[in-house]
Order: C-alpha cells, then sequence, then structure tokens
C-alpha cells in the first residue's frame, strides 16, 4: 500500500473531548498570506466540530507572548484551551532581519511545546519569497493552515489519550 502525505493529516475518526477548543494566534504582517492560513485552519476546525479562538498580534516575534499570557490568564478557567495555533508568514529580505525574526519565534514556540501542557502547533511559513508562500496556501506544497489544525486535532487527541 502507498503512503501519501495527505494521510499524516487526516482527521478522520478522531474523537475529541465534547468542549475542545483551540485558539490561534496569528499575525497581521502579510495578512493576504494569513488570512488564507487562517481560512483553511478554521475550515479543517469546524469540520471537525473543534471550538476556537482567534487573536491577532502584529507580527510573528509576538506570538510567543499572547500565547503564554492566554494560558497564564486562563489557567484554571472555563476559557482554558486544549492547544494553540501560530500562524505567520515571514518573508526573506535584504538583511538579516529574517534570520532572527525566524530564530526569535521558532525558540518562543519550541519553549512554549516544552513548558505548557498543552500543544502549540507550528504554523508560521518561513519562506524565502511570496511565490513561496503561495505555494504552501493551496498550491503545490498544500496547505499549511489545514495542516496546522489537524495536527493540533491529533496532538490533542494524543494527549488526551495519555490521561486514561
Amino acid at each position: 500500500m502507498a503512503f501519501s502525505s495527505s494521510q499524516i493529516f487526516e482527521t478522520t475518526g478522531i474523537q475529541l473531548k465534547k468542549d475542545a477548543c483551540i485558539v490561534i494566534v496569528s499575525t497581521d504582517w502579510n495578512r493576504h498570506v494569513i488570512s488564507k492560513l487562517e481560512e483553511g485552519c478554521i475550515k479543517v476546525l469546524k469540520e471537525n466540530k473543534v471550538a476556537y479562538k482567534h487573536i491577532i498580534v502584529p507580527g510573528a516575534v509576538e506570538i510567543p507572548f499572547a500565547i503564554k499570557d492566554f494560558w497564564r490568564k486562563a489557567e484554571g478557567t472555563t476559557i482554558q484551551p486544549d492547544g494553540f495555533i501560530a500562524l505567520g508568514c515571514v518573508i526573506k529580505g535584504d538583511t538579516p532581519h529574517f534570520d532572527y525574526v525566524c530564530n526569535s519565534v521558532t525558540d518562543g514556540i519550541t519553549h512554549l511545546n516544552v513548558t505548557l501542557p498543552v500543544p502549540v502547533i507550528f504554523g508560521v511559513l518561513t519562506v524565502n519569497t511570496l511565490e513561496q508562500a503561495d505555494e504552501r496556501i493551496g498550491g503545490k506544497h498544500g496547505h499549511k493552515g489545514e495542516e496546522a489544525a489537524a495536527t493540533a486535532i491529533k496532538m490533542i487527541a494524543l494527549s488526551q489519550s495519555f490521561k486514561d
């Protein structure tokens, strides 16, 4: 049987707890790309009947703070999420700023993944060109917003299976 990469993002049959909720934290920067990432992400969450809250931050560097602050203020309340999805798009320019932003957001999200008790999904595009971004929002490289939502669902289900 041949394996398809689309199988990785298949969510059919996954059952999350009834009130599962994900917080999407996306950037205002590169809005035309981000809006497509958000659409795909929200489409998959709705198809899987997963509630979501959406927060917009100015840029990618601000994503980890927003996630950490939301978690800290929601911990122990009824709005405590089961996971987070970070959506952003950093396009390389002519200066090393790209490297600093990419490293900062990657390190921040990785740190949150090992310190928070819920998954934090990395849905931040780090690309050289706008064309590469377009290829990842429904083009030849799939739809990274949809993939981020499917990954979040799978990781929440995995985490919930450990509690049984």
